[in-house]
């Protein structure tokens, strides 16, 4: 066999072997591409695509614990200190579409009070496109103005509802001025009461409102320039057949904010919904006051005070100090005073809270 013959022969060899073990060779799968969160800037802070969807999403809330002396809302109230605890967890989610973003506002919270649970509750459940709003949020009478003071305490003298149903369209010029109108639930029908006994709701003056169908309203104009801003509303309660309206000024110089609101009741001899009198269920009269101001220290440390009276004798006055040692660490000490002149009863109450917002 010549050099060639055996080199041919070698080479054949090799080839053969070298495809019998590719044949044998395990190849690896490609790795799955990874899918990371995306940021989602277009609505906020804190909002991000939930992976697989153009749907933006943010989760919020707070944890809160707070000792309580003695009760600013009730005059005859003398149980020693109160301990109460609080979670709430908030989901908000926001989408575009061709009427402008598809928003929900979902939150809800647990309380925990002399060592048990006190209540569980669907705080808000609400959807919002192009403008309306529909499902559970705090009245209209109350966003729209903006409550009553930075304060804990700042409806012992009630300045109208919190949470119902509703229907509501904000209209916002883009120049200053805003409009809201809105059609609320006016909680008619039947509840079970504490035996367990189903009975018709009643009105805040005892009316029957098991058959009754129609719903409340509110309406309101705002305007704001500069450091200045104006806003008026009206609410209607279909069942007490009665109403009240607020107006609101609010200015902030700098070196403090200030607002002053005043309401009128259609009937003062009346409770409803919109002039809900005070914590102990007297009517205002035919009006009601609130001021307040808020003084920034610095950058960590908040001074507010507000002050309420009605035209029927009952005073309230309520002053805190927001310190936030760190960010959303929240230490706020607060008192409030209250008088209730036409029956001759007065309260001091203190709170002590601790929050840690998120």
């Amino acid at each position: 066999m010549n050099i060639k013959s055996l080199l041919l022969g070698s080479a054949a060899a090799l080839a053969a072997v070298s495809g019998a073990h590719a044949a044998d060779a395990i190849v690896a799968a490609e790795p799955e591409p990874l899918e990371y969160v995306r940021i989602c800037d277009a609505y906020g802070a804190g909002y991000f695509f939930i992976p697989g969807t153009e749907t933006c999403l943010k989760i919020g809330g707070k944890v809160r614990t707070e000792g309580k002396w003695y009760d600013a809302y009730t005059p005859n109230t003398h149980i020693g200190t109160l301990w109460h605890t609080r979670a709430e967890l908030q989901l908000q989610t926001a989408s575009d579409t061709e009427y402008g973003p598809l928003k929900t506002n979902t939150e809800m919270r647990w309380d925990w009070q002399e060592g048990g649970s006190t209540k569980t509750n669907l705080l808000h459940a609400s959807i919002s496109l192009g403008g309306f709003t529909i499902g559970k949020e705090d009245s209209q009478f109350n966003v729209f103005t903006g409550y009553a003071g930075d304060v804990i305490n700042d409806d012992v003298i009630g300045d109208g509802p919190y949470e119902l149903n509703q229907i509501t369209y904000n209209y916002d010029a883009g120049n200053g001025f805003t409009a809201v109108i809105s059609v609320e639930d006016s909680n008619s029908g039947y509840t079970t009461n504490a035996a367990g006994v189903t009975v018709p709701v009643t009105g805040p003056n005892g009316e029957d409102s098991h058959n009754h169908y129609a719903p409340d309203v509110v309406a309101g104009v705002g305007y704001k320039a500069g450091a200045w801003a104006f806003k008026l509303v009206g609410g209607y309660d279909s069942i007490v057949e009665e109403g009240a309206i607020k107006a609101r000024v609010d200015a902030d110089f700098g070196v403090f904010s200030a607002f002053l609101m005043g309401g009128w009741n259609t009937d003062g001899s009346k409770v409803n919904k919109y002039a809900n009198g005070d914590s102990i269920g007297q009517s205002w009269g035919d009006w009601a006051v609130w001021g307040g101001a808020s003084v920034p220290i610095n950058e960590k440390l908040k001074w507010n005070l507000q002050l309420a009276y009605t035209d029927n004798k009952t005073f309230s006055a309520t002053t805190n100090v927001k310190w936030n040692p760190v960010k959303n660490l929240l230490v706020m000490p607060e008192v409030t005073y209250t008088n209730w002149d036409n029956i001759n009863q007065d309260q001091w109450a203190g709170v002590l809270r601790f929050q840690r917002s998120f």
